[in-house]
C-alpha cells in the first residue's frame, strides 16, 4: 500500500485539499443550523430514499454532526481540530485527505452494501429499514477513526480530561476502543455493520502502512538526533542565517532546492521512503525529486 500511496501522491499530490479539517469543522457548523432549523431530516444518509430520488443526500450526510450541540461538544470539536491540524502536518495533506476521504467512501459505500443485504437477503421492509440504518450513519466513528490514528502517532501525549484529569492519548485511545466495542456487541447488526465500515479506513490504511510510522514526531525526532551524531557531512545539510557568531541552524533542508524552514516557514519537510538514505524533501519536492 505505502507504494500505491507514493505513486498517488506523486501524480495527484498537488490536488489535495489543505487544512481539510478546518472544513470539516466548518460542514459541522453547517449542520447545527440545519438541525436548528429543523433541516437536518433533510440531508442524512438514508439509501432507501437515495434510490428514490434524493441523491444530495450521497453528498449532504457529512453535515451531520457527530452528536448534539453543548458545551462539551464545543471542546470535543475543538480537540478534534487540534487532531487533525496534528495529522496534517505529521503526514501531509495528500495522505490526510485520503485518510479522511476513505472514511467517508466506505461509510457511503458500507450502507449501501448493508441496505441491499437487509432488504435482499433478509427482506426487511425497504422504507423502515432505510430509516432504521440511517439514524446510525454519522461522521462520529469516521471521527474517532482520526482519533485512533492521532492515538497511534503521539501515543504518549498527554491532555488535560476535563482540564485537570492527566492522562496519556494512548490509554484514552484504549478506553475508547472498549467502548466501541461495547457499543458494537450491544448494537443491531447493521449498526455494527456502520461501526466497522466507518473504521475500516484506520485498520485499512493505517495499520497497513507501516512506514507511516516515520512520520511520527519521535521517530522524525531519533532520526534527526542520529543524522547529527553520526553524519561527518552533517553540517553542509545545515543552513545558517545572519553568519556568524549567534546565527540559526536550521534542522530542515530540501535536498533539491536547498530551501528550509528559516527561508520558507510556509514550507513543510519530510523524510522519502524511496531514497537511498535519510534525504529530506520540501513539501514541493516530495512527490517530484529523482530518488538517490
Amino acid at each position: 500500500m505505502n507504494n500505491w500511496l507514493y505513486k498517488l501522491e506523486k501524480k495527484f499530490g498537488r490536488y489535495a485539499v489543505p487544512n481539510l479539517t478546518v472544513f470539516v469543522i466548518f460542514t459541522y457548523g453547517i449542520g447545527y443550523l440545519m438541525s436548528f432549523m429543523g433541516l437536518i431530516p433533510l440531508v442524512g444518509l438514508n439509501p432507501d430514499l437515495i434510490m428514490k430520488g434524493q441523491v444530495w443526500r450521497i453528498f449532504t450526510w457529512i453535515l451531520m454532526p457527530p452528536s448534539s450541540l453543548s458545551i462539551f461538544t464545543i471542546i470535543m470539536l475543538f480537540f478534534y481540530f487540534q487532531i487533525g491540524r496534528s495529522l496534517e502536518v505529521t503526514w501531509g495533506d495528500f495522505r490526510y485527505n485520503v485518510y479522511l476521504f476513505m472514511g467517508f467512501i466506505f461509510t457511503l459505500i458500507g450502507s449501501f452494501v448493508i441496505y441491499f443485504i437487509g432488504i435482499k437477503m433478509l427482506n426487511y421492509p425497504p422504507e423502515t429499514f432505510g430509516y432504521s440504518l440511517s439514524t446510525w450513519v454519522s461522521t462520529y466513528f469516521v471521527n474517532m477513526s482520526l482519533f485512533f490514528a492521532f492515538a497511534a502517532s503521539y501515543p504518549d501525549m498527554q491532555i488535560l480530561l476535563y482540564f485537570f484529569i492527566p492522562l496519556k492519548i494512548k490509554y484514552l485511545a484504549i478506553l475508547d476502543g472498549v467502548l466501541i466495542l461495547w457499543q458494537f456487541i450491544q448494537s443491531p447488526w447493521y449498526g455494527r455493520g456502520v461501526i466497522l465500515v466507518s473504521l475500516l479506513n484506520f485498520l485499512i490504511f493505517y495499520l497497513s502502512t507501516k512506514n507511516l510510522s516515520r512520520f511520527t514526531p519521535h521517530e522524525m525526532h531519533r532520526r534527526n538526533s542520529f543524522r547529527r551524531a553520526t553524519d561527518p557531512d552533517m553540517r553542509s545539510r545545515f543552513h545558517t542565517v545572519n553568519g556568524g557568531k549567534g546565527s540559526t541552524i536550521a534542522k530542515h533542508k530540501c535536498a533539491v532546492c536547498g530551501r528550509t524552514e528559516l527561508t520558507n516557514p510556509e514550507l513543510e519537510f519530510r523524510f522519502c521512503s524511496k531514497c537511498n538514505g535519510n534525504y529530506e524533501y520540501c513539501s514541493e519536492h516530495i512527490g517530484k525529486h529523482t530518488h538517490v
